[in-house]
């Protein structure tokens, strides 16, 4: 089973979309192993937002997710990276299909309520900067009506 980092922005917990946005997320099958409350400070910004540093909008993604509580999301499941991605849709939710977080939640480029991990190296990295004390391991009964052994 691959994890996965979701972040749940400023946006989605001022606009109330917290539960729906999760709920989508454990109906792909995806399994909660961590799950976190907080507001991001400016350094943890700056490292997790580093490898788009020399991009002109890297000052508005820190600005952004450091404007207000975020929830950070620890996921499990089959290819967890892709289920996330496909699951949020285009980072424009002006693209982004029907059916999706961002095609049916979304309202603007910037303000796109969702973060996932983009690949698994990544999400390695990511899940130590949100969860450095580590995630928790544990089965559901229902396990085995999600994926084939």
């Amino acid at each position: 089973m691959d994890r996965t980092l979701v972040l749940l922005k400023p946006d989605a917990i001022q606009r109330g979309l917290v539960g729906n946005i999760i709920g989508r997320l454990e109906a792909r099958g995806l399994k909660i192993v961590g799950l976190r409350f907080l507001q991001v400070d400016r350094p943890l910004a700056e490292r997790h937002y580093a490898v788009h540093q020399a991009r002109p909008f890297y000052a508005g993604l820190v600005d952004f997710i450091t404007s207000g509580p975020i929830v950070a999301l620890a996921l499990e499941g089959r290819n967890a990276v892709d289920a996330v991605r496909a699951t949020m849709g285009a980072t424009d939710a002006a693209k982004a299909a029907p059916g999706t977080i961002r095609g049916d939640l979304g309202i603007d480029l910037g303000h796109n309520l969702i973060h996932g991990s983009d690949s698994a190296e990544t999400a390695v990295n990511e899940l130590k900067l949100f969860f450095p004390e580590g995630l928790v391991d544990y089965a559901r009964a229902l396990d085995g009506w999600i994926t084939e052994a």
